[in-house]
């Protein structure tokens, strides 16, 4: 279960030929123009504001130290859409990974939040890791039912958890998905590549 992807690689959505490769220090302009244009409400995905430039530089950092992949979506030069995971080998849940994603307004509706979903899961299932958590605001439904269609499971509800730049606070949900426990099956079954993309 260890399928190492490539990258870049090249997936066709309704919104055209979209490339995913793995994010560099070279990308930080880009990527604070992509977090700069999104809503503010979509930065409540993230735990920290990447629409900051002192934030998305100890992103840059955390990648160069190898503890945090992220995946961008490229359509025509511009950053679309960015996924990552994080996990942390050295505390008391390194077979846990947690994926943040957050994608452009001009692309929602058209195939890249799936796309870019199933790459960063992919990633994970290629890092080893036994169980995926995401977060995200309760009322980004959209977001929800994408990683609920992934196999993900509400586990937690934390009210008041994160507080916008307006000072208003969100609850938050937290999913889970139990690769390992998932394999597991699919392999008594018999299927034991059916949940590699």
């Amino acid at each position: 279960m260890s399928e190492t992807r490539t990258f870049p690689r090249h997936v066709k959505t309704d919104a055209g030929d979209i490339e995913f490769r793995l994010m560099s220090p070279s990308d930080e302009a880009a990527v604070l123009d992509f977090a700069q244009k999104l809503p503010t409400h979509d930065l409540l995905f993230l735990p920290r504001n990447i629409s900051q430039p002192k934030v998305l530089s100890a992103w840059i950092k955390e990648i160069e130290r190898g503890a945090i992949t992220s995946l961008l979506a490229v359509k025509g030069g511009q950053v679309v859409g960015c996924g990552t995971l994080v996990r942390d080998p050295h505390s008391w849940s390194p077979h846990v990974g947690e994926i943040r994603m957050v994608v452009s307004t001009d692309v929602r509706g058209q195939g890249v939040g799936r796309a870019l979903s199933q790459e960063t899961f992919a990633l994970a299932l290629g890092a080893g890791l036994e169980k995926l958590s995401v977060q995200m605001t309760v009322d980004q439904q959209g977001a929800i039912a994408l990683f609920e269609s992934l196999g993900f499971k509400a586990e937690a509800l934390l009210h008041d958890h994160v507080r916008d730049v307006g000072g208003r606070k969100h609850d938050i949900v937290v999913l889970g998905h139990n690769v390992a426990q998932v394999q597991a099956q699919l392999e008594a079954y018999g299927v034991p590549g059916a949940v590699q993309h």
